[in-house]
């Protein structure tokens, strides 16, 4: 990149050197166009002989080299080397923003183990992950990534299964259950005995999806291209036939005039106007995205955005904050603030997120001589005693275990039962908040025609369909595994018409098979993972699912401003075409036009900026 923009910054000084300064030598100025010309130029010219040779004769390499050489052949050095400038800077914008929307999404990968502790001849070994066989049993220690699929036969713990389902609460694992790879283990020291190998297992799967995902992604061709295809052969024509047989048939005419009218007329074709107006509009747009702090990657992204019919969503990060916080406090026979206190204090020792929320929710010092012992029940909750009192914090579990009347909550969300010297003394309501700002996202989204509106999450049945009712969503998939949502999506993209697009909206590594798969992947760039950001085709910068329906208004904008440029730049390149051919406009008139052409249609593309 940096180095097209140095030609082309070179060959923009050498052409303003020639066509300012008076050298009062012909010779001179020609070869200062010539040697700008190469230098932008040269590139173009090989790739048209390139594509000559492979039978790809009319694309846009050939017009810009046929129209360029023939105004060499007629003496317009400034308007061949013009026509490859403008187009170069086209290009450079254009490949910028390509360049930097697709990298290798496994280097990013985190969740690929890097060893397995395996247990043989009554020692640990570290082994790839890879090495490891069904039936073997592997040691994970807390912090550790779990290597393979398999079921614990040893040892309790929570591990933190974010990356897989995007569930953010830590899920409570004791002998017996399954777990997954990819999966984090937050405390207890647990043994697995393998079920699958590595390259069966979920992280492996995950892995194999993220980087096969893209190769289904369909790729809009550039308009241009698609525009040369049809209009690239038919001028070449006409110009041929007016350079041959008018002067075979109409009498008093020499060869001379109509191979320049002939010349005349391939200039006149060359489409600056689309050349520079198409990409102006397009980066224009993604300009005014910028400003809005939407990050969208290519132009190809807001033509498939303008077009949107059904959005779906990831929950947790997206729609929701992806942050445990106290919703409600319910005391009995004592104050809010004293029952918070008690339960901050009885979870002051655990790292725990719901006891991080606790603790955080009360929000004052905690003294800790006031703590004579605590006891973590695994899968139950915590006995403290605190200042002489005996606070039972937990489940419904261990109500019911130290035989505690209370009265059950139904509310969507953890709760956490307290009891104080074998009294109940109220609940606490732990869940993860919805964003402010989804409701409102959803409800324009609706206004703005979005056909369909979807919710995946790896959560819970009663969770996601709560969420859904709460923002009006039209359907919700719940208990998804990444390999799960990919089949929904891919569903659901059967579902649409043929011009019709999927957006999908995601943010964790989880989401990153789903946004590359998708027909425009949306990533919340301010929390989200790496990978989700690179797999993305939008970035939103804020983690605000309304600048979804700022990026669809802008599109359509966008896709407007192009269309009025490409109808107003075709009707008087053709009209001035047809002046030339006829001899009524001379080659100065007809660059005069083309150039008033590019400039209403630059100014055009540049209202995309002002939103």
């Amino acid at each position: 990149m940096k180095k097209n923009g140095i030609k082309i910054i070179i060959a923009i000084i050498l052409f303003f050197i020639a066509f300012v300064v008076n050298f009062n030598n012909e010779w001179i100025n020609n070869t200062i166009y010539i040697i700008s010309y190469i230098i932008v130029g040269l590139e173009i010219v090989r790739k048209a002989i390139r594509n000559i040779i492979r039978g790809k004769i009319f694309d846009e390499n050939f017009l810009m080299t046929v129209a360029t050489i023939g105004a060499f052949g007629i003496g317009e050095l400034p308007e061949a080397v013009a026509v490859m400038l403008f187009y170069q800077i086209g290009e450079l914008f254009q490949s910028y923003a390509v360049d930097k929307s697709r990298k290798s999404i496994s280097s990013l990968m985190d969740i690929r183990p890097d060893f397995a502790n395996v247990e043989r001849n009554e020692n640990i070994e570290k082994v790839n992950p890879e090495d490891v066989q069904i039936g073997e049993t592997i040691v994970i220690k807390p912090g550790e990534k779990i290597p393979l699929d398999g079921y614990i036969i040893k040892g309790t713990s929570s591990i933190d299964t974010k990356a897989l389902t995007g569930e953010s609460l830590p899920r409570e694992v004791t002998e017996g259950e399954e777990v997954l790879s990819g999966s984090i283990n937050l405390n207890g020291v647990i043994k697995i005995k393998v079920s699958k190998e590595f390259s069966d297992s979920t992280v492996s799967k995950i892995l194999d999806l993220v980087e096969n995902a893209s190769s289904k992604k369909s790729k809009s061709e550039n308009f241009i291209t698609k525009f040369a295809r049809f209009y690239t052969p038919i001028v070449v024509i006409i110009a041929i036939i007016l350079a041959i047989f008018p002067p075979l048939i109409i009498k008093d005419t020499s060869f001379s005039d109509w191979i320049y009218r002939a010349l005349s007329f391939l200039v006149v074709s060359c489409p600056c106007a689309l050349v520079i107006s198409i990409p102006l509009s397009f980066f224009g747009g993604i300009g005014g995205a910028s400003k809005m702090g939407i990050l969208i990657k290519g132009s190809n992204y807001i033509e498939q955005l303008s077009n949107t019919e059904i959005i779906v969503f990831d929950k947790t990060g997206t729609l929701t904050e992806g942050v445990f916080e106290v919703q409600k406090v319910n005391a009995i026979d004592l104050s809010k603030e004293e029952l918070l206190k008690l339960t901050a204090y009885a979870e002051n020792y655990s790292n725990h997120p719901i006891s991080q929320s606790i603790k955080k929710a009360y929000g004052k010092k905690i003294n800790e001589k006031q703590i004579i012992r605590t006891e973590e029940i695994s899968g139950l909750g915590i006995i403290a005693q605190i200042n002489n009192k005996e606070i039972l914090v937990g489940n419904d579990k261990l109500m019911n275990e130290k035989q505690i009347k209370f009265t059950k909550c139904n509310e969507i969300g953890t709760v956490l039962y307290i009891a104080v010297e074998g009294k109940y003394a109220g609940y606490i309501l732990i869940a993860d908040k919805i964003k402010e700002d989804s409701k409102k996202a959803i409800h324009y989204l609706k206004k703005n025609n979005i056909k369909q509106t979807v919710m995946l999450t790896g959560d819970r049945k009663d969770v996601g369909e709560y969420v859904a009712k709460e923002l009006g969503l039209d359907n919700v998939y719940t208990e998804l595994l990444p390999d799960g949502k990919v089949r929904k999506v891919e569903n659901l993209l059967k579902e649409k018409h043929a011009k019709g697009k999927l957006a999908f909206v995601g943010d964790g590594i989880n989401d990153a098979p789903v946004l590359a798969i998708s027909d425009i992947g949306i990533a919340m760039g301010g929390l989200g993972s790496d990978s989700a950001i690179e797999a993305a085709d939008v970035v939103l910068m804020t983690d605000e699912p309304s600048k979804i329906v700022n990026a669809i208004h802008l599109s359509k904008k966008t896709m407007r401003i192009v269309k009025e440029n490409i109808i107003f730049a075709i009707l008087i390149k053709v009209l001035v075409l047809i002046l030339s051919a006829f001899g009524y406009s001379t080659m100065w008139e007809a660059v005069f036009a083309d150039v008033g052409v590019s400039i209403i249609a630059i100014i055009n593309a540049l209202r995309v900026l002002y939103n």
